[in-house]
């Protein structure tokens, strides 16, 4: 597996609390950070009008509210053949 894979490393499953996961995440917002791309999002966003953000605020906290696809399940038992 490349360094690069977001899945477990080597395969194995480390359970809750993924400390590679974690470490990949952590990384990556570093640098993020250091590449200046923070200080540009936030001076476009200076310039946003209020109400336009809150309708994205508002409309972001209702697809937060939808059910994943994978969280969806048919619980009954299957029939008989």
């Amino acid at each position: 597996m490349s360094s690069n894979d977001k899945g477990p490393a080597g395969g194995k499953n480390q359970g809750e609390g993924d400390r590679d996961a974690a470490r990949r995440y952590n990384q990556d917002q570093r640098e993020f950070v250091e590449s200046g791309k923070v200080k540009q999002a936030a001076e476009q966003a200076k310039g946003q009008d209020p109400a336009e953000a809150e309708a994205a605020e508002k409309a972001g906290k209702e697809r937060a509210k939808e059910l994943a696809p994978e969280e969806t399940r048919d619980y009954r038992k299957p029939d008989k053949a």
